[in-house]
């Protein structure tokens, strides 16, 4: 029983079939895949991928139901009912997600939007959830270094900017005078390091460091002047709003990658845009 990851995907061999489903061996007396969870093909012998977890009645289950979030994961779930002991949560399986009260930032009301992490509960052994994220987070011991490209999670907003999860194990700052984009509290989106204080607290920046992110963004308008004609009228005298409408970068992104494309002959400037010169 103590290699089943509960609240996670287990590959597991069919050592029996029932009426209702199959048994998958855990070593012990098996556990059900629901008859309509299970491939119409499957046979005794084969090997599944399913997930684990417990059932209303306290007993493990396994399901080919894709959850929203496994043991450890962050995800924005709705609350679909709410008891004076917590909130339970449309986790995308037959059972939903539960959320104690003792783990809610302020009360969770029903059809609210809410971060929260599944973990396994110590005194039950069941799935439940957390909102209280943030604590699980640590910078003491960073596994991550300047300029590495990392996934952020929009955790909240503060009056710097955004306070981002990296890679589901710490916590950094995206500067709200560096964001050129419509950000919502849940949003995956990709970025990297730009400082390690020497108090661990991240400095972060959207979309790929130096160079990299020039080679991108020149094919990007490269593509729209084939797609205008070889014409462009935007320029470093536009506004960085307009800019950013059009092409989806920063002012300061788009100055940079003329600049390489002008240097490298594949664009001219004019006075009142950009023209392309390539063939």
């Amino acid at each position: 029983m103590n290699s089943i990851q509960v609240g996670n995907y287990n590959t597991l061999k069919v050592s029996r079939k029932v009426d209702f489903g199959f048994y998958l061996d855990d070593g012990a007396e098996g556990i059900l895949l629901p008859k309509r969870f299970a491939p119409k093909d499957l046979r005794i012998g084969d090997e599944i991928r399913v997930f684990v977890y417990h059932d209303s009645d306290n007993r493990l289950i396994a399901t080919t139901q894709i959850p929203k979030a496994v043991v450890g994961e962050i995800a924005r779930l709705k609350v679909v009912s709410v008891t004076r002991q917590g909130a339970f949560m449309d986790w995308g399986l037959m059972k939903d997600l539960f959320v104690p009260a003792s783990k809610q930032v302020s009360g969770m009301r029903l059809g609210g939007e809410y971060l929260v992490m599944p973990y396994i509960d110590e005194m039950t052994g069941r799935v439940a959830a957390t909102e209280k994220i943030e604590n699980l987070m640590q910078n003491d011991e960073l596994t991550v270094k300047e300029l590495e490209m990392v996934d952020l999670l929009v955790y909240r907003t503060s009056e710097l900017g955004y306070v981002m999860i990296i890679n589901n194990k710490h916590i950094g700052i995206l500067h709200g005078n560096e964001v050129f984009q419509q950000l919502q509290i849940g949003d995956r989106v990709k970025g990297f390091i730009k400082k390690i204080r020497p108090d661990h607290k991240i400095d972060l920046v959207l979309g790929k460091p130096g160079f990299d992110k020039v080679e991108d963004e020149a094919e990007k308008i490269l593509r729209l002047l084939r797609e205008n004609n070889g014409y462009l009228p935007y320029h470093d005298k536009s506004d960085p709003e307009d800019i950013y409408a059009f092409f989806g970068m920063s002012k300061k992104t788009f100055k940079m990658t003329t600049g390489n494309l002008y240097k490298q002959q594949k664009i001219a400037f004019t006075k009142t845009g950009i023209q392309l010169t390539e063939a």
